[in-house]
């Protein structure tokens, strides 16, 4: 399994984050994708994937929640370190739109999402995208700056076309069909084992109209981890290794085996991350 979302450089891990790594490691976690959220956590994330090279795997972006009034001066700081540290990173993320607590910089959060977008176009990374309550800008503002393979042969554009996950999805089918549709891939995590998720019946659906051979391969397995904790472990610190439940849950959805799922999913992390 890999956790293609997980927070372990947070400080709810501060004081058995080595033993929390080793512990995923030996219930068969094959990997962590680990996202900055601001400029303050770029070192946090830098420093545990490089103590962890290998297994633990960076991202960097400014996240949504985390526009305020300095906003163009934590963006510059993030992506002056994006593009120090390229080699290092497998995606830009979590970046987004958070309409859910606050819209009082909603318009700096679109402008950060748009530049960091073509930021991750220009350097040829996948982005980690965050939504909450703002689908339909965040997805306009995704296919403004999506181009197709066609369109930059007309435009002999050198950037390159678009691609990345929606963390922690829990939309409604409507909503998935156009991600899928644009080519992006769909986070799987806790929310799709609570009991009044209707994650369940959308990716059901999905499957019957569209064959779950073709879904599966746009499918992602992750934690959030230390948030969004799967049942039965709701209200605990998460960790990667209980992706299992969300695994056996999805199997289930999806009317094939656990092992095939860990494997499909497994294999679309690391196309859409270029893991080796």
């Amino acid at each position: 399994m890999i956790d293609t979302h997980c927070h372990i450089d947070e400080s709810a891990y501060d004081a058995d984050r080595e033993e929390v790594i080793a512990h995923q490691q030996a219930e068969g976690v094959e990997a962590m994708i680990v996202p900055g959220v601001n400029a303050a956590s770029i070192e946090s994330v830098l420093g545990v994937c490089r103590a962890h090279k290998g297994f633990c795997f960076p991202a960097l972006g400014l996240h949504p929640e985390d526009v305020k009034d300095n906003w163009a001066e934590q963006l510059s700081i993030v992506e002056s370190a994006i593009r120090t540290h390229r080699e290092e990173l497998v995606a830009i993320g979590e970046i987004g739109l958070d309409y859910y607590w606050d819209k009082t910089f909603k318009e700096e959060q679109k402008e950060v999402l748009r530049r960091q977008l073509l930021l991750a176009r220009e350097l040829d990374l996948p982005v980690i995208l965050h939504n909450r309550e703002a689908t339909e800008d965040i997805l306009s503002i995704v296919r403004e700056v999506q181009m197709t393979n066609d369109e930059l042969q007309m435009t002999n554009d050198k950037l390159q076309p678009l691609r990345g996950v929606f963390h922690c999805f829990n939309g409604s089918r409507e909503t998935a069909e156009q991600i899928l549709g644009m080519g992006f891939y769909l986070g799987i995590g806790g929310v799709l084992t609570f009991k009044n998720c209707k994650l369940s019946q959308v990716l059901e659906e999905l499957s019957l109209r569209h064959s779950s051979f073709a879904i599966r391969d746009y499918l992602l397995l992750e934690t959030d981890a230390p948030y969004m904790s799967p049942v039965p472990h709701r209200g605990e610190r998460n960790e990667s290794r209980w992706m299992h439940y969300v695994a056996e849950k999805l199997s289930d959805v999806l009317q094939i085996s656990s092992e095939e799922l860990v494997r499909q999913t497994t294999e679309n992390a690391k196309r859409l991350f270029r893991l080796t």
